[in-house]
């Protein structure tokens, strides 16, 4: 059937005139005689600069060959090319494997010095003596000539092949050439060597020349997009046919850019069915060709319709054309067509278009994302007033890349207001979208707008909030605006898709006790343990740490009878006292000259087996209370004495 479609051409023979360099131009000036050395004259015989005798002994010749090989292996390059360089010159050549070590390794260095070296070689072996080269040899210094994007020497080097009847698999050579041509986007000097490689493969019945596919759409993507020639791409088809090459969609949507460009019309009702007789259910390439193709020539009507036509066929579950279709539609558009004419057809197409469709495979999200990629946000503004004017419902699609351009240019009001409207529209955007947006919105600090658009994500009942939420806190945090924090959590603490712990109450305790904020800091600590969220070391020494700072000790005091009372009522299983907790009491106690406390803490610090250093509350002692003396004491209040004599003996303080 592939044979049938297309009208069989004549073998048009290789041309001679290359399309690149000359074989040898890139090498000047030459590094590598190629030119046959003259004999000496017998009246003035003349010596080499190296000394070397005109004929080669069996013993110097094992010398060169040794030398060679242990150049190669200490990488002595410049060596091993003269012993190779001797040796070639006097046509007493290494054997097989040292002359493709060494082309191997000239090859590996991947600089353009060596690489020429490497080129040279393997042409004069090709004309000299070809049995020594090896078919992977080639391979790899095609694949340096690749990575150092030398296209001119490869091509000329696959020349040298051919000129001398040197075939080796295609796979060796081809697909790399294809690779060369990829990277320079030219593939002119490839359909030429492609063109003469088929005709030998099916004169001399070659079967290892047989191009690969990627390869024949290689040749087919010159003569559709670069050549725009039917008959070069027919031409093409046919050796595939020939060659029993089978063609994929991607064969079919060149083909198809083609006939759209040029206007074949009955052309491209019989690809379809070929499409169909080969079992491609995917056209989705072919969709994308044809757009391509019209919009090239200007037929915008013809866009239009294929595009519509296609969502017909899929049942309303939008089309795939892919980013760089929908950018060539766009600006097609925009410079022969208008706004006006857009925007209908996006108005089209969501009248087409499932409920259910994926976003992404909306046509108004392909229109409106190729605006923004383009730079042309203004343009995708002025698409939704027309359309807007025209009346047409405006889908999920159409807003998702404006609000992805608005993420990226920190636009975060208008995104905010954007996610509003959309909200208010019935449409629900995804998780990923509401974590981008408020992510953005809080790197620059907009926290209203982080605040609206994770109501709207609430209130759109995503049943995902935790990655926002922590994104919201987190940047609360280093930002430092512990009251922000303190009334974003009131306000979703009673949401059970949100799981908030003790540690994100610690986190604005303390972010309020190092601003030095302490009633807010108490009233958060209130406000925490009335919501049941049980307080732990942690939060108690936020607590103590603004306390002493602020020195209220009172404070403290009224801390740890609180503790006192935990430790008494639940047990020390639900709340343990800690080395660190116990040395923030009892330097803050000491400080405040709470000694009938300290020694409580002292107490339940030696039930508990925690270690403690006096030498740091004999200090604090000595700061704070260096002139108190008992027998005041003894006269006001009796405990107090009492205590502040059991801490003295404690401490050490007695004498």
């Amino acid at each position: 059937m592939w044979r049938r479609a297309f009208c069989i051409l004549s073998q048009r023979p290789f041309s001679s005139q290359p399309e690149i360099p000359t074989l040898y131009s890139f090498l000047q000036p030459s590094i590598f005689s190629l030119k046959r050395t003259q004999p000496p004259s017998s009246t003035t015989p003349t010596k080499p600069q190296d000394q070397t005798p005109l004929t080669l002994t069996q013993e110097h010749k094992s010398n060169l060959e040794f030398t060679l090989q242990t150049s190669i292996n200490t990488n002595n390059t410049d060596e091993a090319w003269k012993s190779f360089k001797t040796l070639s010159n006097y046509s007493a050549f290494p054997s097989k494997s040292l002359t493709n070590s060494l082309i191997t390794h000239l090859s590996s260095l991947n600089d353009t010095h060596n690489i020429k070296r490497a080129f040279a070689s393997v042409v004069f072996l090709l004309e000299k003596k070809q049995e020594l080269l090896q078919p992977e040899t080639v391979h790899v210094l095609l694949k340096s000539m690749r990575d150092a994007n030398t296209a001119a020497p490869a091509f000329a080097l696959v020349k040298s092949m051919f000129k001398n009847r040197f075939f080796i698999p295609f796979s060796l050579w081809g697909d790399v050439l294809v690779e060369i041509c990829r990277k320079n986007g030219n593939f002119s000097g490839f359909l030429q060597v492609f063109n003469e490689n088929c005709r030998i493969a099916s004169d001399e019945k070659l079967n290892f020349l047989r191009p690969s596919l990627a390869a024949c759409n290689a040749a087919l993507e010159c003569c559709c997009r670069e050549l725009e020639s039917i008959t070069d791409a027919e031409k093409v088809v046919e050796t595939m046919s020939v060659l029993g090459v089978r063609p994929d969609e991607c064969s079919f949507g060149l083909l198809a850019y083609l006939y759209a460009l040029k206007g074949l019309n009955e052309n491209i009702a019989e690809l379809e069915g070929l499409i169909h007789g080969f079992g491609f259910t995917d056209k989705g390439v072919f969709l994308s060709s044809l757009v391509s193709g019209f919009v090239k020539c200007g037929n915008l009507g013809s866009v239009s319709a294929t595009i519509l036509r296609g969502l017909r066929e899929t049942g309303g579950q939008g089309l795939c054309l892919g980013e760089g279709t929908y950018s060539e539609l766009v600006t097609g558009f925009l410079q022969n067509g208008s706004i006006k004419d857009l925007a209908t057809l996006i108005g089209e197409t969501q009248t087409l278009e499932s409920p259910s469709v994926i976003v992404e495979r909306s046509v108004g999200y392909g229109v409106i994302n190729a605006c923004v990629s383009l730079g042309l946000l203004v343009k995708a503004h002025m698409i939704f007033d027309e359309m807007n004017a025209q009346g047409a419902s405006l889908g999920l699609g159409v807003y998702v890349p404006i609000l992805k351009a608005y993420c990226k240019e920190q636009k975060t009001a208008e995104a905010a207001q954007l996610v509003t409207d959309i909200s208010s529209l019935g449409f629900q955007l995804d998780v990923a979208t509401y974590d981008a947006l408020i992510e953005a919105s809080m790197s620059c600090q907009d926290f209203q707008s982080a605040f609206s658009i994770f109501r709207d994500m609430r209130e759109a009942r995503i049943p995902d909030l935790q990655g926002s939420y922590l994104t919201i806190m987190t940047g609360l945090t280093e930002s430092h605006r512990p009251e922000l924090m303190a009334a974003f959590l009131d306000e979703i603490v009673e949401d059970p898709r949100i799981e908030i712990g003790t540690h994100d109450w610690n986190s604005i305790i303390h972010a309020f006790c190092k601003a030095g904020r302490l009633e807010d800091a108490r009233r958060t600590f209130r406000r925490m343990t009335f919501l049941q969220f049980e307080p732990n070391d942690q939060t108690y020494l936020s607590l103590i740490n603004g306390y002493v700072t602020a020195e209220k000790y009172f404070n403290v005091l009224m801390l740890w009878n609180e503790v006192k009372r935990k430790i008494s009522t639940e047990g020390e299983k639900k709340f343990k006292l800690d080395n660190s907790l116990v040395d923030a009491f009892l330097y803050a106690l000491v400080k405040g000259g709470f000694f009938d406390a300290v020694m409580q803490v002292v107490e339940k610090s030696q039930e508990m087996k925690i270690f403690v250093d006096k030498w740091r509350y004999k200090q604090a002692f000595m700061e704070k209370h260096k002139k108190l003396r008992v027998s005041k004491l003894r006269r006001r209040n009796r405990s107090k004495m009492d205590a502040l004599i059991a801490f003295k003996n404690w401490a050490g303080l007695s004498a």
